[in-house]
């Protein structure tokens, strides 16, 4: 019995990678397909009734803390859409069990969301190591999903798609303005696994880019939550600014300790404030001075912000914040429904095959945001944040940015809307800039 279905979820694997293959090459990757609702599912996906859409986020353990804000996100978009009528008619159900920030119970929950319950559409995971944990199951499934999160970058992949922000939109012009504000010398202190390591690896890339100086590197594994050997270093070095790569709960105590044993620099982040919410969390004026290239906080003064804020506490009133990741996870539920609508179906080779297309643009409380279906990421609306002493954020040089580096020739050279390399129909490579 095992084989004949291992055989039969071959053969449909087959059929979906020809269509999808067939499509690409008759349209191009600016060109228009007429679809029409209803259309019947050539494989993959529930077929039932509802759409079912599975969700990955840590609602406890080390990541719950950002967890648990994209899973009220992803909650309240959803309950916007079926409160309109659904996608095409139909309710969406999300399946979404808790992985308990464990990377194995990411695994065996993304192979139970595919394959028992047959999910139309997977969203979810924090860390990059969790990502990186059930990607080959995606891919050996074929499943689209969705990765919501700022991360390290460099995913090329047929069945991703990565709508968070990556290093080259968040950290190249802030670099360049901190070196111009306090001076070259930096120090990098970061998570021990590939967000940290590949992050850090972008901050060399950029500082040979613009003549600025690494001093020194550290790597924290996740379970540290004691820095005071790592403050002295810090202390000893005199940096002219800090770039902090921390991520979880543990590393959040890195700030406080900071601030007691009077280390007082500028410091520099992707992750933090916009996802953990420290301005908030800890007393002023822990960080002060810290600098973040966000695409969004709950603090952005625009009235299209505002507006989704109030509705988010409105549904959440105990939440505590609303940041970034949870932005991305709510209108990234949005551009799945605007792709499912324009393919008329929610067969997922059809669906991606849209999203493949041509750009799709949704508004999200950041403001307007634009698919680039070459490399599966997004063009983020990315501002400057601040925190002052008093932890009171202020934003400057707002600005579309692309992101570009995967499409660089030639290497990476990412194009998923047509074959890429000689070796591989269906791209699965994560690039690093240590690699290139």
């Amino acid at each position: 019995m095992q084989n004949d279905t291992t055989a039969k979820q071959s053969s449909e694997r087959t059929t979906r990678r020809a269509s999808r293959r067939q499509f690409l090459q008759a349209s191009g990757a600016a060109g228009a397909l007429v679809l029409t609702a209803g259309c019947s599912s050539m494989g993959g996906g529930s077929g039932s009734d509802t759409l079912k859409m599975g969700v990955l986020e840590d609602q406890s353990g080390n990541f719950a803390l950002t967890g648990i804000q994209k899973y009220h996100a992803q909650t309240l978009a959803v309950e916007e859409i079926n409160a309109e009528g659904g996608i095409n008619g139909q309710e969406i159900e999300m399946i979404s069990p808790d992985p308990q920030s464990d990377n194995q119970r990411y695994q065996e929950l993304a192979r139970r969301l595919i394959n028992r319950d047959n999910v139309d559409v997977l969203f979810g995971g924090f860390a990059s190591s969790s990502r990186e944990a059930i990607r080959p199951i995606v891919d050996e499934n074929q499943q689209l999903y969705f990765y919501t999160n700022q991360y390290e970058g460099g995913v090329c992949d047929t069945y991703t798609w990565c709508t968070g922000a990556v290093p080259e939109q968040q950290i190249s012009t802030t670099l360049e303005f901190l070196t111009d504000e306090f001076g070259d010398n930096f120090y990098t202190i970061a998570a021990d696994y590939n967000f940290g390591q590949i992050t850090a690896a972008w901050y060399r890339k950029i500082a040979n880019e613009i003549g600025a100086n690494v001093m020194n590197e550290e790597f924290i594994p996740l379970d540290v939550s004691q820095f005071g050997s790592t403050i002295n270093r810090i202390q000893e070095a005199d940096p002219d600014f800090l770039v902090t790569l921390l991520v979880g709960s543990n590393h959040a105590s890195f700030y406080n300790q900071k601030n007691a044993a009077g280390l007082e620099v500028p410091m520099n982040t992707t992750v933090n404030m916009a996802q953990g919410y420290e301005h908030l969390r800890f007393d002023p004026p822990a960080l002060a001075n810290m600098y973040v290239g966000v695409n969004y906080m709950q603090e952005i003064p625009t009235e299209q912000n505002r507006n989704f804020v109030d509705r988010f506490y409105e549904r959440w009133p105990d939440a505590d914040y609303v940041g970034q990741m949870a932005q991305n996870s709510y209108f990234t539920t949005y551009l799945y429904k605007q792709a499912v609508e324009k393919a008329g179906t929610t067969d997922q080779d059809e669906i991606l095959s849209v999203l493949d297309e041509e750009p799709m643009t949704v508004e999200a409380p950041e403001g307007t945001v634009t698919t680039d279906p070459e490399t599966h990421h997004v063009t983020h609306q990315i501002r400057l944040a601040r925190a002052n002493e008093n932890h009171e954020i202020t934003f400057r040089n707002q600005q579309a940015v692309e992101p570009y580096w995967l499409r660089e020739t030639p290497y990476p050279g990412c194009d998923l809307t047509q074959t890429v390399g000689a070796s591989s129909d269906e791209p699965t490579t994560q690039y690093t800039p240590r690699g290139v």
